[in-house]
């Protein structure tokens, strides 16, 4: 299983960024998604900020609901984490993973299979 991911990058507050996340070696249509971040020098684990299932309904935390949006492209076994509106709490590194389970509010998720991250820094 490998879960190849791209974009991130800096931007200013209030600005726009999308990340994208290819998988291989599962059946990808078969399989919910999700995104999680950590941020550095918090001493804390992933954070859950939004999921896709299989029929493409999802699910977001109360931090990032109206401003993140994931998406996915079966035919192209990717899927996506559209970010508007980003502020500087969002700065973090950001994965893929393969999976969704929304956790109690506070409480970090744990995934079998997630990319190997892509820092996103918000900040003017």
């Amino acid at each position: 299983v490998l879960l190849m991911q791209s974009g991130g990058g800096l931007v200013q507050p209030g600005g726009s960024l999308r990340l994208s996340c290819v998988v291989s070696g599962v059946n990808f249509s078969r399989v919910a998604l999700s995104w999680a971040r950590q941020s550095s020098g918090t001493g804390k684990g992933l954070e859950w900020v939004g999921g896709i299932y299989t029929n493409g309904t999802t699910r977001y935390p109360a931090s990032v609901e109206g401003r993140f949006t994931v998406s996915r492209d079966n035919t192209q076994n990717t899927v996506y984490l559209q970010m508007n509106n980003l502020k500087p709490e969002d700065t973090a590194v950001y994965y893929c993973a393969i999976g969704l389970i929304i956790p109690d509010p506070g409480y970090e998720v744990k995934y079998d299979y997630r990319g190997r991250g892509t820092q996103v820094t918000v900040s003017s």
